[in-house]
């Protein structure tokens, strides 16, 4: 998200451009069920926790979160025109093994073994509804099997946000238990045994303040509720960290 504020033309590119070309392919080789990663960021402004799909979530704080609500509108678009299945799935602050450098479990872990002090933001007052990688997958993976249908209850007088007449669905995937950043970082000292050097910063521009999931409607239509708790998904992160990279 933040790599958007300075590089914005590569977010278009990828997540309307890029996402343009997978609803038609799936439209002209018709693909049965289109699940795709949306994102927890295009709840933006919104203040009410957690949050719901059924939220109206028009107030993005980033182009990143734009361009992810984007997808879910073009995705419904299909969805109308070609009776497309599609699922959009909000991930919340995902992290584990074999994620992205860049994030920031890798930067911190990184960082506090090398003894260089970490940019911590909104001095530490971020609160995130972090949810492990292999809790994801096990969603991404029930929800392929749950195939979007239109909802017959659903009324343009009151229309519902995360279902339509089209066969159209979205769903929440984060922990439902949000942690504050600062003791996502304790977590860490106390499994590598070594404290960090804290830069304590202001709330970056594009950022929001929490984020916390309500994944009632993925409990109520696929059965499933990610439940790796943040001090068991990070103790794995470290192990693998270090063997990956012989520290």
């Amino acid at each position: 998200m933040r790599y958007s504020l300075e590089n914005p033309h590569a977010y278009v590119d990828a997540n309307l451009v890029g996402f343009m070309n997978i609803l038609e392919g799936c439209r002209h080789h018709g693909v049965q069920h289109l699940v795709y990663a949306s994102s927890s960021s295009v709840y933006g402004a919104n203040e009410t926790m957690p949050f719901s799909v059924h939220d109206n979530v028009d107030h993005p704080l980033s182009l990143y979160a734009a361009s992810k609500k984007a997808n879910e509108l073009m995705a419904h678009t299909y969805s109308h025109l070609y009776q497309l299945p599609t699922t959009g799935l909000r991930f919340f602050t995902v992290y584990g093994p074999w994620g992205r450098p860049d994030m920031a479990l890798f930067i911190f872990t990184r960082k506090i073994l090398a003894g260089e002090p970490i940019d911590v933001f909104n001095f530490g007052r971020h609160r995130r509804d972090f949810t492990y990688i292999d809790d994801i997958v096990e969603g991404v993976i029930r929800t392929l099997d749950q195939v979007a249908t239109p909802n017959p209850a659903w009324t343009g007088g009151t229309p519902d946000s995360a279902t339509s007449m089209a066969p159209y669905r979205l769903y929440n995937i984060g922990s439902n238990n949000p942690v504050e950043l600062s003791r996502f970082i304790e977590i860490i000292e106390e499994r590598v045994g070594k404290k960090a050097i804290k830069n304590l910063l202001p709330l970056q521009p594009g950022d929001v303040p929490a984020t916390y999931a309500d994944v009632n409607a993925l409990m109520d239509d696929v059965g499933y509720k990610p439940s790796t708790p943040v001090e068991e998904g990070i103790a794995r992160f470290v192990d693998w960290y270090r063997a990956f990279y012989q520290l």
